[in-house]
């Protein structure tokens, strides 16, 4: 199983001095990505629950820096050598499809074939409303720009008639590398169903679930691959997970990432028994200098 890290892309650390050492830390330390979750603004009144963490409040404070993935990556492509670049996940109605498409191409140009587009339909509403996007079209929006996304990799004379977004007989140069893989995040039915149709891996994020628990929504996942056609081997079983390192042993929890670095292995080991292949881990830890001190420990200890 590859592991990756979260990059420094939210708090007081961001800045490129901190992301360039983290990254070069990751691939030193032997992490198969590094991660940029994606934010593009911060209302200062946050009614949406959000669904990552334990009180439903949205982690990164409104008057933190909040850089812009995408930007952080390229940033990155050119600091690094091997650890691959990804985003986690990029919410798809936020930007125009073209834009988006031309975009990770390019980075994935620029990295030579280390980006990893992750993708989803986002969960805040009032970002949604400051963006001018309605948040109940989110979903169909979302399979529109993954059927252009498509085409424009594929086709010489790129056009699409949709409910959200039309044109027709356009160029589009780069094409990907090797076809850019798309990993679909989002834990829903209807995350599970646009992975069967589009992904070439699922990607969720989950807070509290055990390994057999997404043993079991991945096994509904292929089934629905099956139905649409497809090869259900062909999509791997990949996962984000919150990870909390101790320096003592505490009682270990099914449902959640917590312990010293020794516990942590065997847990993690679950995972890998359950055929996920990449666990992509956001380290808790409120300091940066103490989440560098924590990934070193887990590296040294897991990863070795």
């Amino acid at each position: 199983m590859e592991f990756g890290v979260f990059l420094p892309v939210s708090g007081r650390a961001a800045g490129p001095q901190t992301l360039r050492d983290f990254a070069l830390l990751a691939e030193r330390l032997g992490f198969g990505a590094v991660w940029a979750a994606d934010r593009i603004v911060i209302p200062w009144t946050i009614r949406t629950p959000y669904p990552y963490s334990a009180d439903a409040e949205f982690i990164v404070p409104p008057d933190r820096p909040f850089m812009e993935p995408l930007t952080v990556l390229a940033y990155l492509a050119g600091c690094t050598e091997r650890i691959r670049l990804g985003i986690s996940v990029m919410v798809m109605p936020y930007r125009h499809p073209l834009y988006w498409a031309k975009i990770v191409t390019s980075l994935d140009g620029l990295s030579k074939g280390r980006f990893i587009l992750g993708v989803g339909v986002g969960w805040m509403r009032e970002e949604f409303n400051a963006l001018g996007i309605t948040f109940e079209h989110r979903g169909r929006m979302s399979d529109e720009q993954l059927l252009i996304f498509r085409r424009s990799l594929e086709d010489d004379h790129v056009g699409f008639e949709g409910e959200f977004y039309r044109f027709r007989d356009l160029a589009f140069h780069p094409k990907a590398t090797g076809g850019l893989p798309i990993w679909v995040g989002g834990e829903g039915a209807a995350a599970r169903r646009r992975t069967a149709r589009f992904g070439e891996a699922w990607f969720p994020y989950y807070v509290k679930i055990t390994p057999e628990e997404l043993a079991l929504r991945f096994g509904e996942l292929r089934r629905l691959a099956a139905e649409a056609g497809r090869d259900p081997d062909e999509i791997a079983l990949c996962c984000c997970l919150p990870v909390e390192v101790t320096d003592d042993p505490v009682s270990q929890e099914q449902d959640r990432l917590r312990g010293t670095p020794d516990q942590l292995a065997d847990a993690v080991a679950r995972f890998e028994r359950i055929g996920v292949s990449h666990l992509a881990l956001q380290f808790i830890e409120p300091r940066y200098p103490d989440r560098v001190r924590r990934i070193e420990a887990f590296a040294e200890e897991v990863l070795r």
